[in-house]
């Protein structure tokens, strides 16, 4: 007989539920990849909506010697060729990411009260559906600003049911053991989405700026399809699905609300009339019902589990921790999304490459923040400590920050290497606080197991974290005008802010693990 392959004894060695843990490891990534990919496009085309029209025209009348500028060229996209430009492309971001903010407060609201499963796949559809809008502006020639804003408030308010359910449901299917790993890896989607997102506009992005943003929009609305029909958001509908699956022919399962003892009960009914088949449950019948006669049907309970109660608002801002990490997501997050909307933008202009060439190479940035957030999740599991993990890194990037902002005049190799580093420390604060840290708080002992309050403690999180972004992106329009340098001193500044605003739960990490050296181990058993 053949030896068994080592790969197929690896492959066995899972059981069902590991698979499924798998499966719904691989199905959130790409699922919340696609909205990333969505939104990196804007930043790609940006430089397109405004070129630099004496460059043109001085390349393009270069071989026949007669170098002129012609000011009434059209080589910018209206209303987006006027001077004012940058405060122009920083109103379009706002205008998303404002509406976006302030959608992420309701959403995890309205997420823990809805099936999860539904709630993503509108989102993605309508998500979708307004970023092929924007792309068709291309299309039928619209100038409108008004248009514009319109689609990316509007792109801004559906967005939000991503975030919140992608996390509710990953933290469904995995405990705190190792949290910090898991997220760390399962939350490169955001990167791999910059990533796919820049390289998909960037094709696009001289021919036909509109696919730039009409493909990412047929992804998105395309993997909601799939959201609607393979999204297993809980271990437990496993179980229900299984109970109906193999009950017998002549048993229904049934729901109901108990509303005596606080229990959802799943049970089974024999048909009246039917032979009764052996089943192996437990009588809903108690001991003292000895004896009594129940002549037209016979029910079994197989499963009762807690309902719990969605958790309020002001009731996950008492959870310790909640207000310092959102504020110091703020910051982070501000920092973060000003590179994911005018990186590129900085590079054709500091480095003088066209639009194409900039976007692949601020993927390096999305490089570096997929191993920064691995590394951070890998630390912090490590060391027991999510805050002081954070901290280290934020202090760093202040001063790697300055740096880039030097080097990156020194050519493209200086450039590339700061690019990596950037990325990992800016991005990998960003990344645990909007992944373990928010699970962690989601789950936290005082919630008493209540799970439901998982959705709200992100959107809560993330929700302040959006502000951040959502202004960020805004003064770097404003303070560009006065030269880039600016915009770094604010960016600096900002992660100083948000490590001040984690020393104290950095103190009280660092006086546990004196005063209980096993802290450190019971924040990562489950």
């Amino acid at each position: 007989m053949a030896p068994v392959p080592p790969g197929i004894r690896f492959l066995a060695s899972f059981n069902r539920d590991q698979w499924y843990k798998a499966f719904t490891f691989a199905l959130t990534f790409l699922l919340y990849t696609s909205f990333h990919l969505s939104r990196k496009p804007i930043s790609i085309v940006k430089s397109e909506l405004h070129k630099n029209c004496s460059q043109i025209m001085e390349v393009q009348t270069e071989s026949m010697q007669q170098p002129r500028l012609h000011p009434g060229l059209d080589c910018s996209w209206k209303p987006f060729d006027r001077n004012n430009y940058k405060q122009l492309l920083g109103a379009m971001d706002y205008s998303f990411l404002f509406a976006y903010a302030i959608g992420m407060y309701l959403s995890g609201i309205i997420g823990e009260r809805l099936p999860i499963r539904l709630y993503l796949t509108v989102g993605m559809l309508t998500s979708g559906l307004f970023t092929c809008l924007f792309g068709l502006g291309y299309i039928y020639d619209i100038h409108s600003l008004g248009f514009y804003i319109f689609v990316q408030v509007a792109n801004g308010l559906v967005q939000t049911t991503g975030w919140p359910s992608v996390v509710a449901c990953i933290g469904n299917w995995f405990g705190k053991g190792r949290r910090g790993l898991i997220m760390g890896l399962w939350n490169s989607h955001t990167s791999v989405g910059n990533i796919l997102g820049s390289l998909i506009a960037g094709y696009y992005v001289s021919s036909n700026w509109g696919l730039s943003f009409i493909v990412p929009g047929v992804i998105i609305a395309v993997m909601g399809v799939i959201c609607f029909f393979f999204l297993i958001e809980h271990p437990n509908d496993l179980k229900t699905a299984s109970a109906q699956s193999s009950a017998p022919s002549n048993q229904k399962v049934h729901k109901s609300w108990n509303g005596v003892n606080g229990h959802k009960d799943l049970y089974l009914q024999y048909k009246p009339g039917a032979k009764a088949q052996s089943w192996d449950t437990e009588l809903l019948l108690g001991q003292e019902s000895i004896g009594v006669c129940v002549p037209v049907q016979q029910v079994v309970v197989v499963k009762s589990e807690a309902e719990p109660s969605p958790i309020s608002f002001m009731g996950a801002l008492r959870i310790p921790g909640v207000v310092e990490f959102s504020l110091c997501l703020l910051f982070a997050k501000l920092v973060s999304y000003t590179f994911l909307f005018w990186l590129p933008l900085y590079i054709t202009k500091a480095a003088h490459l066209d639009a194409k060439k900039a976007g692949d190479l601020s993927t390096l940035f999305d490089v570096g923040g997929i191993v920064g957030g691995i590394l951070a999740g890998v630390i912090s599991d490590k060391m027991g400590k999510r805050a002081t993990t954070c901290a280290v890194m934020l202090l760093l990037a202040a001063p790697t920050l300055y740096g880039f902002s030097m080097i990156s005049q020194f050519g493209l190799g200086p450039t590339i290497g700061m690019l990596l580093v950037c990325g990992g420390l800016v991005n990998g604060p960003y990344s645990l606080i909007t992944t373990a840290v928010s699970a962690d708080l989601g789950t936290h002992k005082s919630l008493k197991g209540n799970a439901r309050a998982l959705s709200t403690v992100t959107a809560i999180i993330d929700g302040t974290g959006s502000v951040g972004a959502a202004v960020g992106p805004l003064l770097a329009g404003l303070l560009s005008v006065q030269g880039w340098d600016k915009v770094f001193y604010m960016l600096m500044t900002a992660d100083f802010l948000a490590l001040l605003l984690l020393l104290r739960l950095v103190m009280k990490e660092l006086r546990s693990n004196r005063n209980r050296p096993g802290a450190a181990v019971e924040m990562k058993e489950h």
